[in-house]
C-alpha cells in the first residue's frame, strides 16, 4: 500500500483495504450516490450512527481546510475565521477544482479520509470534538454511494497512520479575540499554500464572452452604465439586478442577498415596529448563518447544471450524427 497515487488518487477499495490493514473497525453501508446529509440520512439514519457535514474552506492564501463535524454543529464562518486568526472574512468555501485537484474526490465527498490522498498531505483538519463521545460516526470512503460507520478513536489511528495528528475543536466556542487574547486556533493553520491558483473556478469567463464583451463595455457610454443605479428603487425585478456572474458561487450568493434584501426589509417595516439599525442587524445576521450553506447548495446545483448540460449536447450530437456537423473543403 506504499505506492503512490498523486495523479489518480486512491479508490474506495484502497482505502478499506488500508483500514482493514489497520484492522480497524468499521460497519460499511452501500446506498445510491448521495449529495447532501439530508439525503445520506434517508439509507442510514436510523443504523445508530452520527451524521456528520464536512466542508473544505480556504483562506486567502490559497490554504485549504477540512472542517469535519456533527451534522447538528453549527459551524460559524466568521468567528472560526478569527479564532484561526485570519480576520473575520478570511475564510471562504473552496472552489470545486481544489476539491477535484487536490483532495481528488468528487462533489460531496470531502470527509477527513480524502487526505488519504497525498496531495492532500497540506490540507489542515479540524475535527468536531462531539465526534468522541458517539460511539460510532458516519463518513464517505472517498465515494459518496458507500458510508462507513467508525469510533473516533478509529478514525485516530487512521489518521495517525497517515501522519497527520487529529485535532479536536469546539466548533460552537466563541472566545474573545483580542490583543490581549491571542487567536486559539492558530496553530491549525497550515504552513504553506498550496500552489494551486485561486481563479480556476470562481472567476471562470465562458468562451464565447471572452474578447468580446470587454471592448463593447470599454466603449459604452457612461450614461447607459449609470441608468440600472438610477432604477433600482423602481423596478426591482429589473434585469440589472439579475445576477450574472453564475460561475462565482460567492458572487452568486451576494447578489442573491442584495436582490431579496430590500424586499425583507421593506416587509418588516410594514408589518412590525423595528429599528433601522436593529433591522439591519438582523439581516447581517441571518447572512452570516444562511451564507455558507447558500454557497453549497449553489456549487452542488451549479455542478449539475453543467452535468446536464453536457449530457444534453452529447446526445445532440449522438442523434444528428455527422449530418449536423458543417463540410469542410
Amino acid at each position: 500500500m506504499g505506492h503512490s497515487k498523486e495523479t489518480m488518487g486512491y479508490s474506495k477499495d484502497d482505502l478499506l483495504a488500508r483500514l482493514e490493514e489497520l484492522k480497524i473497525d468499521f460497519e460499511r453501508y452501500d446506498h445510491p450516490v448521495v449529495l447532501t446529509v439530508e439525503e445520506q440520512a434517508k439509507h442510514v439514519g436510523n443504523l445508530g450512527g452520527a451524521l456528520t457535514k464536512n466542508l473544505l474552506l480556504k483562506d486567502k492564501k490559497h490554504r485549504l481546510y477540512i472542517v469535519s463535524a456533527l451534522a447538528d454543529t453549527k459551524v460559524d464562518m466568521k468567528i472560526l475565521s478569527q479564532r484561526l486568526g485570519l480576520g473575520k472574512n478570511g475564510l471562504r468555501m473552496a472552489p470545486e477544482d481544489n476539491l477535484r485537484q487536490v483532495l481528488q474526490v468528487p462533489l460531496g465527498c470531502v470527509t477527513p479520509f480524502a487526505l488519504f490522498n497525498e496531495s492532500a498531505s497540506a490540507v489542515s483538519l479540524l475535527l468536531d470534538q462531539g465526534f468522541r463521545s458517539k460511539q460510532s460516526c458516519y463518513f464517505h470512503p472517498l465515494t459518496n454511494d458507500v458510508t462507513i460507520a467508525l469510533s473516533s478513536s478509529n478514525l485516530d489511528k487512521f489518521l495517525l497512520s497517515i501522519g497527520k495528528q487529529p485535532a479536536y475543536v469546539d466548533l460552537e466556542a466563541s472566545p474573545v479575540v483580542g490583543k490581549d487574547n491571542p487567536p486559539d486556533l492558530a496553530d491549525l493553520v497550515p504552513s504553506g499554500a498550496i500552489s494551486f491558483p485561486e481563479e480556476s473556478v470562481e472567476n471562470v469567463t465562458p468562451p464565447h464572452t471572452q474578447n468580446k464583451t470587454v471592448p463593447k463595455e470599454k466603449t459604452c457610454p457612461p450614461e447607459v452604465k449609470t441608468k440600472p443605479k438610477d432604477q433600482n428603487k423602481v423596478a426591482s425585478s429589473s434585469e440589472s439586478k439579475i445576477p450574472t456572474d453564475g460561475a462565482n458561487v460567492e458572487k452568486f450568493v451576494t447578489d442573491m442577498f442584495e436582490i431579496i434584501s430590500p424586499l425583507f426589509l421593506s416587509q418588516l417595516k410594514e408589518k412590525l415596529n423595528i429599528k433601522e439599525d436593529e433591522l439591519s442587524s438582523i439581516l447581517n445576521g441571518c447572512k452570516e448563518q444562511a451564507a455558507p450553506d447558500l454557497e453549497r447548495f449553489a456549487s452542488l446545483f451549479k455542478s449539475a447544471a453543467y452535468s446536464a448540460g453536457f449530457q444534453a449536447g452529447f446526445d445532440t450530437m449522438l442523434k444528428n450524427g455527422l449530418s449536423g456537423m458543417p463540410s469542410r473543403k
